[in-house]
């Protein structure tokens, strides 16, 4: 029987670490942030706050990457630390809700883009489909065939984020900052935690990475390295991003503008500038659905080949040695939900859920502690550090219930639907 191969190495981890975190949104999300928190010291200091977050989170995932180098990653600790329901669970919200409903949101962000380039009226889904379909071909041709898309993307992304760095630093002399009533008063500290709730999302996407342990040759070591090296990088990226929208459009025309990298574009280079990040943008969004088409599917195969799903998602190719089906399976769906044009629905489904097994498998390295000997790499500050890591992850959970109950509730909803799902499979599989 064929087996998953072990070809990805340290930079292919930080790539796919990177790959995972930075989609289009940081082309367009600052603005948000600057509408709850009012001068460039909160801006960017909400960055940064969600920069630390997510870095104590990575510094706890690579320790269970180094204990459980397995396939599957979460899903693995999840299912090795609580139950294999838990896990279940999980590779059940990312097949309906997190995974699949995102890459339809991004493949229509990138039709859109692409339509506007190449001057053509409509077609946008078709587009946004097509992309997808290539995609999931790509992944089939093997791991190291989807790495290396992945990877030329992820940087071709990184020259498009340079590009508007560095246009921003090197233009005339910045606006003056003002403070602006958006978003009405209250207390400075609600704000700057309704601030913190886009931004912990917007570094989200790094555990993606643990999905592919299996496939690299040291998981251990590479996939350490590439959480690091790879939340590390996008702190930076992200910081200067909002650096240069606050130094050309000052805090007051940050907030005011709902596209904020075309409008610093079009400040400095005119409309020029606007389309060249508007491709940007689009390999962005193509380099996010690439990670995706990568990463996920290696869920729904451990979920099978654990008995708690299809059979034949378990099944992996004599010749390419990636599982076909669970790729296939992530695309189809992907496509099905791009097409419904319900993935907006659906994304705001998403934060409550993710954010849920976010601090589960944060707990889970308390529990792994107790049960397993030392690993190659230890967290720093543990327990101080994961424990805080834990807690933010929960506060977002409770926030997001509290302002979103109803989308809330539906996202729960589906998980519950998880564990009829789960007793059938599971029962079926004795």
């Amino acid at each position: 029987m064929a087996t998953l191969a072990r070809r990805l190495g340290p930079f292919d981890a930080t790539m796919i670490v990177m790959g995972g975190i930075i989609g289009s949104g940081i082309f367009i999300n600052p603005y948000v942030v600057a509408r709850q928190v009012h001068t460039p010291t909160l801006i960017v200091g909400a960055w940064a706050a969600g920069g630390v977050i997510a870095l104590l989170g990575a510094f706890a995932y690579a320790e269970l990457a180094a204990l459980r180098p397995e396939v599957g990653g979460q899903y693995a600790y999840l299912r090795d630390a609580y139950h294999p329901s838990v896990a279940f669970l999980y590779g059940w919200a990312l097949l309906l809700v997190v995974q699949t409903g995102g890459m339809a949101a991004v493949a229509a962000t990138f039709g859109k883009y692409f339509v506007e380039l190449t001057g053509r009226r409509g077609g946008d889904v078709v587009v946004a489909v097509i992309a997808l379909a290539i995609l999931t071909i790509i992944n089939c041709f093997g791991v190291r065939s989807g790495s290396n898309t992945q990877s030329a993307l992820m940087l071709l992304k990184l020259t498009a984020i340079g590009m508007l760095i560095v246009a921003g630093f090197v233009s005339g002399a910045p606006r003056p900052s003002a403070v602006i009533a958006a978003g009405g008063g209250g207390s400075p500290l609600l704000a700057f935690g309704a601030a913190l709730t886009p931004v912990m999302f917007a570094y989200g996407g790094w555990q993606t990475a643990s999905f592919v342990s299996g496939e690299m040759k040291r998981p251990e070591r590479d996939l350490t390295i590439g959480l690091l090296l790879g939340v590390a990088g996008v702190i930076a990226v992200y910081l200067l991003v909002n650096i240069v929208c606050i130094r050309v459009l000052g805090a007051d025309g940050l907030a005011v503008t709902t596209t904020p990298a075309s409008s610093v574009m079009r400040a400095v280079l005119g409309d020029r500038g606007a389309q060249l990040i508007a491709m940007g943008i689009a390999i962005s969004a193509l380099g996010f659905l690439s990670q995706s088409m990568l990463t996920a599917p290696r869920v729904y195969y451990a979920m099978a080949a654990d008995g708690v799903f299809f059979r034949a998602v378990a099944r992996v190719s004599e010749k390419t040695h990636v599982p076909v089906v669970a790729i296939v399976l992530q695309g189809v769906v992907a496509i099905i939900i791009t097409l419904s044009g319900t993935y907006e629905q659906i994304l705001s489904y998403v934060v409550s859920v993710d954010f849920i097994f976010f601090g589960r498998t944060g707990l889970s390295l308390f529990i792994f502690r107790r049960r397993l000997p030392p690993a190659s790499f230890r967290t720093p500050g543990h327990p101080v550090t994961t424990a805080l890591f834990v807690l933010a992850c929960w506060t977002v959970v409770v926030a997001t219930i509290v302002r979103n109950p109803i989308n809330s509730a539906i996202g729960i909803g589906i998980l519950l639907l998880g564990l009829v799902a789960y007793r059938f499979w599971s029962s079926s599989a004795k």
